[in-house]
Formats: structure tokens, C-alpha cells, sequence
């Protein structure tokens, strides 16, 4: 297999063989970096553009750090330091970055404009996140899930909360990649689309994997090794959505409740950032307007042994590593 020039844009870009074998870069990368070894030679003297419409924590800092482990400059270019879409057209600012940079990684809105990025630039291009699709995160997932149970194939996987967009597309098709078993518990009119859907059913059928949704809590998560979930209102969506969205989705917030119902086996696992307790500025304004003091996820679980949200996180750095690695 060679990824060498390929980009990756959503995560059914790559076969589950390709997947694999990032994953197993990865495991090897991690290895590498806990014992101190440099890996700078690797890519010296090349050059990355991070291109932000869209803030990040865990996107920015896994990139740029990975980039630095490979002896790669990253260049960090948000909307204030970007021309894209405002003077210059994607098409032109792709071509521009193309011609200076050996990657580019885009952060932002919709997947037609990473993928027009794409068209243009002529060098691999690397999908931070859009509305449709954040495959970077679910290899983190991936080998979360991987690290803790030892395998991917038959894993019983649960998505709680808002599964219509980047998150929820882009798990079901980690699953059905993968062969393991998805299920969306949450109301009916938060399911994945059924475009999005048919694809990851076709992939399914070559895996073994599973697909089903469900509006009840408890029978969807009885018996799962992962629960997943993520905020409720996804950045770039107005204000006046909050309050639909808590009044539907709070059924599906994960409690200790929904955890002892999965089993003493099952693992939290949360994209970030998270809305647990009241120590950020949205909490506390969501505590203000609806008296919540928690929203997808408990303060309890977020924090118990079975929540592994940190060793997640951590493993955006090294997906990412041995994403650039291999395809720059």
C-alpha cells in the first residue's frame, strides 16, 4: 500500500487497509516518542500550511507538534491572516499554498471547500474538520478503542446526541470501515443521513460490521464497549438552536446510569471540548439561561476510570503524525 500524495479528506477516502496501516504508524510513532527518540530526519526541510476558518485547541497543537517531532515547519493561517474567501478565491489561494508548501491542512466550513483545495493545490491536502466530515478525529478514536480493548472488529460502539453531521457521519463510517458495530441512539430526526447511511452500509457489508439507529437509551447502550458523544450545538450555529437541542437531547446525556447499563467493560469517549461542569464561559451561560449544570455528558462519567478523554486527545497528535508521515 503507499499513501505517498494521497490526501485524505473523509475518512471512506481510505480502505480499511489504509486505515490499518496509519494506525499501526502510529502505534509505532507513539512508541518513538516515549522513548525519546527524534524523528526529525524523517521530513527535514519540508514546509505545512494550517489553514483555520474554524478555532481549535487539539487540531492546532496536534499538527504543529507533529509536525515539529518530523522536522517540518507548520505555518499557522487563520481568517485574520488569510485572504481565503474575502480577496482571493479558494481556487487561487490553492494554488498559491501549492506552490510553497508540500501539504496543507484545512480547517473550516463545507467539505466542497476542502475538497476544492484539494483540486487545486496539487500537494496533499489533510482534512482538519468541516460540517460534513472530521476524519483526523476518528483515527484518534480508532486507536483509543484499539490501545484499550486490544481490537477494532466486533467493538460494540454507541453514539449519543447529535449524529447528522462530522462527528456522527464520520464514526459510522469508522465502524463500518473497521468492522465494528454502530449504533446511533438518539431522537429520529438526529440520525445520519441516509445518503451518508447507504455508503457506510455498503462498506458494512465487506466488514461484517453493524448499523442500526435507535431512539431508546437503554436498549442502544445496553452491552456497548464504547460510548461516544459529543456538544450539542456544533460551532457555527446560532444561539436560539440551544434550547431545542437540550430539550431533545437530554434524554441521551451519558450518566453513570447509561454506563452501568453498558457494563463494567465500556469506555467513555468524548471529542472535546466538553461541556461537564461550569468552568467555561458557555457553561455558565447555559447554566444562566436553562438552570443546566451539566449537558452531554456528566461531570461523574467525564471524570471516572472508564473515561479515557485524555489518552484521545493525546492520540490526535500521533494520528496526525503518521497521517503527514505517510502521505506528505
Amino acid at each position: 500500500m503507499e499513501l505517498r500524495g494521497r490526501s485524505i479528506l473523509k475518512l471512506l477516502d481510505l480502505s480499511t487497509e489504509e486505515i490499518l496501516l496509519l494506525l499501526d504508524r502510529a502505534d509505532e510513532l507513539k512508541r518513538m516518542k516515549k522513548a525519546h527518540v527524534d524523528t526529525r530526519n524523517l521530513h527535514t526541510g519540508k514546509n505545512i500550511a494550517l489553514l483555520f476558518e474554524k478555532t481549535s485547541t487539539r487540531t492546532r497543537c496536534a499538527f504543529e507538534v507533529a509536525a515539529a517531532d518530523l522536522g517540518i515547519h507548520p505555518v499557522f493561517l487563520d481568517p485574520v491572516s488569510s485572504q481565503i474567501n474575502k480577496k482571493e478565491s479558494i481556487e487561487d489561494t490553492a494554488k498559491v499554498l501549492g506552490r510553497m508548501f508540500d501539504g496543507i491542512e484545512y480547517r473550516g466550513f463545507g467539505q466542497e471547500i476542502v475538497e476544492e483545495i484539494d483540486k487545486y493545490a496539487g500537494v496533499p491536502v489533510w482534512n482538519g474538520l468541516t460540517n460534513e466530515s472530521h476524519p483526523t478525529q476518528v483515527f484518534a478514536d480508532a486507536m483509543t478503542i484499539r490501545e484499550h480493548f486490544g481490537r477494532l472488529k466486533g467493538i460494540n460502539f454507541v453514539y449519543m446526541g447529535d449524529a447528522r453531521y462530522n462527528m456522527g457521519n464520520s464514526l459510522m463510517a469508522m465502524c463500518a470501515r473497521l468492522g465494528m458495530n454502530f449504533t446511533a441512539c438518539t431522537k429520529e430526526e438526529y440520525f445520519p443521513t441516509p445518503e451518508i447511511t447507504q455508503m457506510c452500509m455498503e462498506s458494512a457489508k465487506e466488514t461484517g460490521a453493524g448499523i442500526r439507529f435507535t431512539e431508546d437509551a437503554y436498549e442502544g447502550t445496553c452491552g456497548a464497549d464504547v460510548i461516544y458523544t459529543d456538544v450539542w450545538v456544533s460551532m457555527g450555529e446560532p444561539d436560539e438552536v440551544w434550547e431545542k437541542r437540550i430539550s431533545d437531547l437530554t434524554p441521551y446525556r451519558v450518566t453513570s446510569d447509561i454506563m452501568k447499563n453498558a457494563g463494567e467493560q465500556a469506555i467513555f469517549l468524548h471529542c472535546l471540548p466538553s461541556f461537564h461542569d461550569l468552568n467555561t464561559t458557555i457553561g455558565k451561560q447555559i447554566f444562566d439561561k436553562y438552570g443546566l449544570t451539566e449537558m452531554e455528558v456528566t461531570d461523574e462519567v467525564f471524570r471516572s476510570q472508564q473515561s479515557k478523554v485524555f489518552d484521545e486527545a493525546e492520540n490526535r497528535m500521533h494520528t496526525i503524525k503518521a497521517m503527514i508521515d505517510l502521505t506528505i
